[in-house]
């Protein structure tokens, strides 16, 4: 009975060190994959900086052209009654110009 309990002992310490190890390996690559993922927006962000530097303003306008169809596809398969403010620059309030 006890050499049965010691074996079965031995067993559940094996199997929590290997969950340990699943966890730290889990972990680390959590982490790495929030690094990798910041620096994925961060390349981004330069590159929508860069693009609008040399575009001009054009590119800000293609967003909010985007954005607005995101919107205004959402709302229209939505069976609720929404209210929008009126104006031309209901979207972030930028202003072209």
């Amino acid at each position: 009975m006890e050499f049965s309990r010691a074996v079965e002992q031995k067993q559940v310490a094996q199997q929590e060190a290997e969950r340990s190890k699943f966890v730290v390996a889990k972990t680390e690559q959590e982490r790495r994959a929030a690094i990798i993922r910041a620096q994925g927006e961060s390349e981004a962000a330069k590159l929508i900086s860069d693009a609008t530097a040399s575009a001009g303003l054009g590119l800000i306008e293609l967003r909010r052209i985007e954005a607005s169809r995101e919107v205004a596809a959402t709302l229209a398969r939505s069976p609720n009654v929404s209210y929008l403010p009126g104006g031309k620059n209901m979207l972030f309030a930028l202003n072209p110009r």
